[in-house]
């Protein structure tokens, strides 16, 4: 790595009754590169469980720090701390807009970094995968107004995990399992009820799961483009198909013409599909 990682600015999220779950700490790291451009894009990377942001950031297969180093954009790296070190994406306070838990640590963290290191507000995109998957989608909907783009990988429509009982980082897995199916028009009202009365832009999204997955069904590939279709009032049918596409044996479907949806199926790949560094900078528009 070119740039350095950094704990020191500072790497703990703001703690408050107000937004925090009990005495959860939630550390936050931020890679800086030797040349950044002016006025940054900034990119959150958002691990799965089983890991850390530093085992993330130290993943040859999760190339965002090598982008960073290339294009001169800011990563931050946000770090679960629970128990497993899977995202609370179950919690109501998490699944509500400025209600605690998770989601408003790491939007805390994105405010913090975009006054810190004069990012560009219009260029703030979040990506991640599995659990960290599951939290993009839940922070493009509790903070649509933060988020430029999302591009995530292998994981469930926002509010799939929640927990009926309230739990804080619960597995659920009726969702995980693909048992948890609903209209388009349902799943569409569980993120315009995370943010009730807004009426503000909302974040592009760009869809990745694999057809052999064994961890997160394949199902919630087609229950989040059911959810995301009816939030940007487009039809379930895609507009354009590329097969191949990134890759050979993925399908790129493209919903609506304004470039909102997108929608990438990889047959025969399990938990969780490779990041693709430049698939995703190219969904971001980060040249």
């Amino acid at each position: 790595m070119k740039g350095t990682i950094s704990d020191k600015c500072p790497n703990f999220c703001p703690l408050t009754l107000s937004f925090r779950l009990a005495n959860f700490l939630c550390q936050r790291y931020i890679y800086i590169p030797d040349k950044v451009v002016p006025n940054p894009p900034l990119v959150v990377v958002i691990h799965s469980c089983q890991s850390t942001a530093q085992s993330y950031f130290r993943n040859s297969k999760i190339q965002w720090a090598k982008g960073s180093d290339t294009r001169g954009y800011i990563t931050l790296w946000p770090s679960s701390p629970h128990s497993g070190t899977c995202w609370d994406v179950s919690s109501r306070q998490t699944l509500k807009h400025d209600g605690g838990g998770d989601s408003q640590a790491i939007s805390n963290m994105i405010l913090y970094a975009v006054d810190a290191y004069k990012v560009d507000r219009s260029k703030v995109f979040v990506t991640g995968g599995s659990s960290g998957a599951m939290m993009s989608n839940v922070l493009a909907a509790t903070y649509p107004n933060l988020i430029s783009a999302v591009s995530l990988y292998s994981g469930v429509p926002a509010g799939c995990f929640v927990s009926s009982s309230g739990g804080v980082a619960a597995w659920n897995n009726s969702c995980s399992g693909g048992q948890s199916r609903a209209s388009a028009e349902q799943w569409g009202n569980v993120v315009k009820n995370m943010y009730p009365g807004y009426t503000g832009p909302r974040p592009r999204m760009q869809i990745w799961h694999g057809s052999t997955d064994g961890t997160i069904s394949p199902q919630n590939y087609q229950e989040q483009i059911k959810q995301w279709t009816n939030v940007f009032g487009l039809s379930s049918t895609p507009t354009t198909s590329v097969k191949n596409s990134p890759e050979r044996n993925y399908q790129t479907d493209n919903y609506g013409t304004e470039n909102m949806l997108q929608g990438i199926y990889a047959t025969g790949v399990g938990h969780s599909v490779p990041s693709n560094l430049t698939a995703s900078e190219l969904w971001f528009g980060i040249h």
